[in-house]
């Protein structure tokens, strides 16, 4: 028994040696020919990175000349613009889905214009702007610029795919707040900023105990051409020294056709203009708040858009940032080009974030009248709206220390060095912006 078992481990440790040979032969024969099918090597990876690695040739490519819709929740962002003290722009994520999907080879580079910035906080429904991308269409169309190297491999035009799907690979790579809705080819010399018509933008507000008459009353004052300079940041440092500005319609309406008497009930400030200043709105809407709340009289926003009388604009806080919205910007010429399964996925979406916050919203509702309940009353909800703290003793505008005027503020960034003064042909003083401007011209 003992012998048969010995000569047993024999034969098991002849056949371990011949499958250690027969292993060693086959890696011997990977080294020559390579590795087999399905296989990993450190050689493959290695093949792989430098594939990866290998620079996108742009040069090859045609380019486009397209006007780009988008819409965003600015909630959770400061602003839209790039800045260089935070990379939590909507603009900067813009950037990075562009680069991603080799949309484009660099900023630098692309064209790029935008309709307005908008402020920390604020949204829009309609953003847009304008950019050259790498296209498909070698055989040309409005918009294209043909390709600096012409391939090997001669394009035919009768062949050429559709252009490439720019709403989807956006989309694939941006963050579910910020969403591109269409596109439209643009010529050449068409600017998101200098070819909007007008722009539009929507204030949300609770009726609460608010005058709605006296507002409604207060805003159409806004409307025509005047100088905004006491309704507005006045941002001279970066260059903005003209305040004229046209409103080209102003209203308080309700959300819903058929508005009730609940002080739940929300409202809208809509505001149409050509263009608008740093913290435009928000001033505008503040005033308004006053006025609502019987602080002020409607003739107040007359009073300070003579700047003859008041060149100085009085101390108050603006409206919060977070009701804001770039609701439309208005262009002629565009024939924008939906992807219907892009809308649906952004439409299903904002349903799932809306419910989310509806119910919220009910659930603090059902809290509060609990509680109105006990209390016998109804409280103001507008001054939640305006920043800082409320005043215990309320100062009207006209009472309350003034700002610096204009002309202060311009000799302040002349000694600096931020402005030049120069004379003109007519002979006229003249201002020069040292520095490159931050285009706030079309600030919220």
């Amino acid at each position: 028994m003992s012998e048969t078992l010995i000569q047993r481990i024999k034969d098991l440790e002849e056949e371990l040696e011949q499958l250690k040979s027969q292993l060693l032969h086959t890696n011997g024969a990977h080294k020559d020919t390579g590795p087999l099918p399905n296989e990993t090597t450190s050689s493959s990876k290695k093949g792989k990175k430098t594939l990866k690695e290998r620079p996108f040739d742009f040069s090859s490519h045609p380019r486009r000349h397209v006007a780009l819709r988008m819409a965003y929740l600015g909630w959770s962002y400061q602003g839209f613009a790039v800045q260089e003290n935070t990379d939590n722009t909507v603009e900067a994520r813009l950037f990075e889905a562009l680069l991603k999907t080799r949309l484009i080879q660099d900023r630098q580079s692309s064209n790029y214009h935008r309709c307005g910035r908008t402020d920390k906080g604020v949204s829009a429904f309609s953003q847009v702007i304008t950019i050259d991308l790498r296209s498909s269409q070698f055989a040309g169309g409005l918009g294209v610029i043909p390709a600096e190297v012409v391939a090997a491999k001669k394009k035919d035009a009768d062949s050429a795919p559709s252009e490439l799907p720019y709403v989807k690979m956006l989309n694939r790579v941006l963050p579910q707040d910020i969403r591109v809705l269409d596109w439209a080819p643009a010529a050449e010399g068409f600017s998101a900023r200098f070819d909007c018509q007008a722009r539009t933008y929507r204030y949300y507000f609770p009726r609460g105990t608010l005058d709605i008459d006296l507002m409604t009353d207060a805003a159409k004052r806004y409307e025509g051409t005047h100088d905004f300079r006491n309704l507005c940041k006045m941002d001279v440092g970066n260059g903005v020294l003209q305040f004229e500005r046209t409103i080209l319609s102003a209203t308080i309406k309700p959300v819903h056709s058929i508005p009730t008497a609940d002080p739940y009930d929300l409202f809208i400030f809509e505001l149409k203009g050509l263009a608008f200043l740093y913290h435009q709105v928000r001033c505008m809407m503040a005033v308004l708040l006053l006025i609502g709340q019987k602080l002020e009289a409607p003739e107040i926003i007359n009073e300070l858009l003579d700047v003859q009388t008041n060149p100085r604009k009085p101390q108050y806080s603006m409206a919060v940032d977070y009701p804001l919205v770039l609701y439309n910007c208005h262009f002629e010429g565009l024939s924008w080009r939906r992807e219907e399964e892009e809308l649906n996925h952004a439409l299903s979406s904002l349903q799932q974030h809306w419910t989310q916050s509806a119910v919220k919203a009910h659930v603090l509702h059902g809290m509060i009248q609990g509680l109105e309940e006990v209390t016998g009353g109804v409280s103001s909800n507008s001054f939640w709206l305006v920043e800082g703290s409320r005043q215990r003793n309320y100062r009207s505008l006209l009472e309350r220390p003034r700002c610096e005027s204009l002309e202060s503020r311009i000799d302040h960034f002349v000694k600096r060095g931020r402005l030049k003064r120069e004379e003109g042909e007519n002979g006229r003083e003249a201002m020069v912006h040292q520095r490159k401007r931050s285009k706030h011209s079309h600030n919220s």
